[in-house]
């Protein structure tokens, strides 16, 4: 078993589902400083923390990954959620794909790349808490925490493919007030339930959002409804939380004018997490960087798709990149396996992991020299 998979195996079997991030911090701290990377906690709650570690130069290099991961209903599983089970090159957990793979081959890499008596150019992790909530821990990273300058690898699955953009999150909190009454006489109230089923029907049905190439179309998910007290009254407010994922042409103001219009009158709509996309472009010096290590350890170096999902990048980019810098050079690369995001019997493969660490020691071997 190799130094990564046993790393993995030891972040998988602790549960840090929005808690106990602290733990994992701690022992990836530990183990980079060690190999002469110094860094800092930054706690963000009980048992919660967040670590930063940089050595070399003022414009390093970051890579960044996040430690939580979404609950798992253990009755769904085949196996104990938290168990790290092995099935061959498989190793079956919560947050195997996504993204303890990509931690447990980031931290390898780098300990074994400051280990290593060289002229350092910089190098930087950052590791995170609460993403899965809405980048949570990175949004409340201080600048002052960061070296801004250099540019940025995030861990998140692509199955090592060389990943240079990602959607954005927008999500939105949308409300509805009515007028209470007794529920034999349902005439006699204003219903806020149904006001804002009314509204979750149509931008659940809506198929004409926005679209931009290579990113596809904005996509829009009614995540949560809620309201009234009990089966007998009227209710007179409801509460809707709404997940839509932006494209670079089509966000902000754009995205919630439209969900405005949609969810029609009587219904107020405020912004509850705004992540906006990332897009490097494929021209950028660091996408073609990132493509050599990848050739020279026998993988496609060729950019692929953006990805649906928002990762960290969207708060740390502009922690990274000085005030009227281009933003910081962004692609996403990690071991893990995109399909196996939030799924029951969650998997990545072992192997993976360890072509990660070849990779990011390549990335790291070529951005010193």
């Amino acid at each position: 078993m190799s130094r990564a998979t046993e790393l993995l195996v030891e972040l998988v079997r602790q549960d840090t589902v929005a808690a106990g991030e602290e733990l994992l911090a701690r022992r990836c701290a530990g183990l980079l400083e060690e190999a002469g990377l110094p860094g800092t906690l930054l706690e963000v709650g009980p048992g919660r923390a967040q670590y930063v570690g940089r050595a070399g130069s003022d414009a390093p290099l970051t890579f960044t990954g996040h430690l939580d991961t979404v609950p798992a209903t253990p009755s769904d599983w085949s196996v104990d959620p938290w168990s790290a089970s092995a099935d061959g090159d498989r190793l079956v957990g919560r947050g195997t794909s996504d993204m303890k793979s990509g931690v447990a081959a980031l931290v390898v890499a780098v300990a074994d790349h400051v280990r290593r008596t060289h002229a350092c150019r910089g190098v930087q992790v950052v590791l995170t808490s609460g993403e899965e909530t809405g980048c949570e821990g990175a949004v409340r990273i201080p600048a002052s925490a960061l070296a801004a300058g250099g540019p940025l690898v995030v861990a998140e699955p692509t199955a090592n493919r060389l990943v240079p953009a990602h959607k954005g999150a927008h999500w939105m909190r949308l409300t509805a007030k009515g007028r209470a009454a007794h529920g034999s006489a349902p005439e006699l109230g204003d219903n806020a339930v149904v006001r804002l089923a009314r509204a979750a029907v149509a931008l659940h049905d809506f198929d004409d959002w926005p679209s931009q190439d290579g990113f596809g179309r904005v996509t829009a998910n009614v995540g949560l409804l809620r309201g009234g007290v009990q089966p007998n009254v009227v209710p007179d407010s409801a509460e809707l939380l709404l997940d839509v994922r932006t494209v670079p042409s089509a966000s902000g103001d754009v995205v919630r004018d439209l969900v405005r219009s949609l969810a029609g009158e009587g219904v107020e709509v405020a912004d509850h997490v705004v992540l906006p996309p990332v897009d490097t472009a494929l021209d950028d010096g660091f996408v073609a960087l990132v493509g050599e290590a990848l050739a020279a350890t026998g993988l496609d170096g060729g950019p692929a798709e953006p990805a649906r999902y928002f990762t960290d990048a969207s708060a740390l980019i502009p922690l990274l990149t000085h005030e009227g810098a281009r933003p910081a050079p962004t692609v996403i690369l990690g071991p893990g396996e995109p399909d196996q995001c939030h799924v029951a019997d969650e998997w990545c493969s072992l192997a993976q992991v360890d072509r990660a660490v070849e990779v990011y020691a390549e990335l790291l071997h070529r951005w010193c020299r």
